[in-house]
């Protein structure tokens, strides 16, 4: 096949036919056949937005074609085809125990069932058809379950979040694309495999998550769902058993896929004597406007003919924090995402097909060991009282303000021309009363910069929640070079582990797990 870049096609006219038109012309021969593997939107002129493709194309005559045309964006297309291999020859007693099923547990025991490991799943939340039902209960009653929410079940904290795939990470050894082509397999919209900035959405990511776990234990691994990781047995520095709901299992390796909020079992690993350290993450709010604005603003007139807009903005403020937008959820909702009792943390969240009459995003500032102290657990124990106070100023449900009181730190009595999109209860306040005040102001500073980037960013009506505190882990287990932590056999990974951040980076550090074991291992 060959490849062909910057194929520009009209918004109105964007067609199979119309890509097929242009690379015949420009290759000047027949096109039999013609797949997309990358499109984005070029909306760098406003008046004159198109579409912009990568695509690879079938022709009779390869080899002359491509000497006839001598331009470095027709090219013979690479091969991209990921590539495990079994090499390792070291027995294993027991099969691998994965805990955590979010992306990183998931992708580690797909590739390694895929490969004949039949690992072991351990999760302590639900199955995700029975979390969905809880969730459910929780945004309807603000009835928390400890173990069933949208932080802790199969599918992990993404599960309940827009469903984005983007990622900054190089992917020479084609992992995201075979993480991709896994999604697709299991119910995911084709369109992930080549769009710029792909996105399955909350509620086809559920089904997607249970079509995984059912090819998983057809390839011979296994799930025990509603099971709590106790306690971690270690003997001359090697794990040897896990307890799990009391009960000891034996181990060889154990693969910590735990989750950013899995604050229990972090407290655990450090009494264990783990090598742990704290690491710098972000807190601040959650900003809600208009979809139709957002939209507008960032596609111009021809914004109906390309669905909802992204944004990804970011600042350094005076203080030289960095300020940037998080989890961006283009009509989509605002929803409580909290995990413990007498606690609150929100999050966004959308559909596949983004049409809430919403948009919103979080807007975080760095925090570091200089806010909240040197000891390991200590990102956690501020997360915690962020979200204690947050809790007791909204009485259990989302603190909620307009952007004008935010601002003259005024309590908000109601909302002004934006209504508010949520999936759980809220109550107006003030978020002054909740915050620190270095993130007040440099929320406000970078909001008001914005408005030169997307008009009405920065208006009076605009929406305002808090506490958005789960934005990455507060803890790093630390591993080494092979991803092993101190601990012989046991393996941290994921977003939780302090390794990723992200459905996509999160299922491509479980990738990279499933290769190492590999590499010393043999299978069944």
């Amino acid at each position: 096949m060959i490849r062909l870049r910057e194929i520009k096609i009209d918004l109105e006219k964007d067609s199979k036919e119309a890509l097929i038109k242009k690379t015949k012309k420009k290759l000047n021969t027949e096109v039999r056949d013609l797949v997309i593997k990358k499109r984005s939107v070029d909306a760098r002129d406003k008046d004159n937005i198109c579409y912009k493709y990568e695509v690879d194309v079938v022709v009779d005559n390869e080899k002359k074609t491509l000497e006839k045309v001598g331009c470095k964006n027709i090219f013979k297309t690479p091969n991209e085809k990921y590539k495990f291999e079994v090499v390792g020859n070291k027995k294993l007693n027991n099969r691998p125990v994965i805990v955590g099923s979010g992306p990183a547990g998931l992708f580690c025991a797909y590739i390694l069932a895929e490969n004949g490991y039949k690992p072991i799943v351990i999760e302590r939340g639900k199955r995700v058809e029975d979390r969905v039902n809880d969730v459910e209960e929780f945004f309807k009653n603000n009835k928390l379950n400890l173990s069933s929410n949208v932080q802790f079940g199969e599918g992990g904290a993404g599960t309940f979040s827009d469903g984005k795939l983007n990622t900054l990470k190089k992917d020479k050894f084609f992992r995201q694309k075979k993480i991709f082509e896994v999604f697709v397999e299991c119910g995911a919209p084709k369109e992930i495999l080549y769009d710029s900035n792909p996105h399955i959405g909350t509620d086809i990511l559920v089904d997607v998550v249970k079509n995984m776990r059912n090819k998983i234990i057809n390839m011979g691994g296994e799930f025990h769902f509603s099971s709590m990781l106790n306690d971690i047995i270690i003997d001359n520095g090697r794990v040897k058993q896990i307890k799990v709901n009391d009960k000891l299992m034996d181990v060889d390796i154990l693969i910590l896929a735990i989750g950013h909020s899995a604050r229990d079992t972090f407290r655990m690993l450090y009494e264990k004597n783990f090598d742990m350290s704290n690491k710098p993450f972000a807190v601040g709010i959650r900003i809600e406007h208009k979809k139709e604005m957002i939209d507008r603003s960032q596609y111009g007139k021809k914004y109906k003919l390309l669905g909802a807009a992204n944004y990804k903005l970011t600042y350094k403020a005076k203080d030289n924090r960095g300020v940037y937008t998080f989890c961006m959820c283009p009509g989509g909702y605002v929803i409580n995402s909290s995990s413990d009792y007498n606690k609150l943390a929100i999050n966004g969240m959308s559909n596949y097909k983004r049409n809430s009459s919403n948009s919103n995003s979080a807007i975080i500032v760095t925090v570091n060991e200089k806010d909240y102290g040197t000891g390991v657990l200590d990102g956690i124990k501020f997360q915690e009282e962020l979200e204690s106070v947050a809790y007791k100023v909204g009485n259990g449900l989302i603190p909620t303000q307009v952007y004008k009181d935010y601002k003259i730190n005024k309590e908000s009595k109601s909302f002004l021309d934006v209504e508010p999109i949520f999936k759980s209860g809220y109550k107006l306040c003030n978020l002054n009363k909740i915050l620190p005040s270095f993130i007040v102001n440099d929320t406000i500073e970078a909001i008001e910069y914005w408005e030169n980037k997307i008009k009405g960013f920065n208006s009076d009506g605009a929406i305002v929640s808090a506490i958005e505190s789960r934005t990455s882990s507060p803890v790093r287990i630390i591993r080494n070079s092979e991803y092993e932590s101190n601990i012989k056999g046991v393996y941290p990974i994921g977003e939780g582990a302090g390794y990723a951040g992200g459905i996509t980076s999160s299922a491509i550090d479980g990738v990279k797990i499933a290769e190492q074991i590999a590499k010393i291992y043999c299978n069944y």
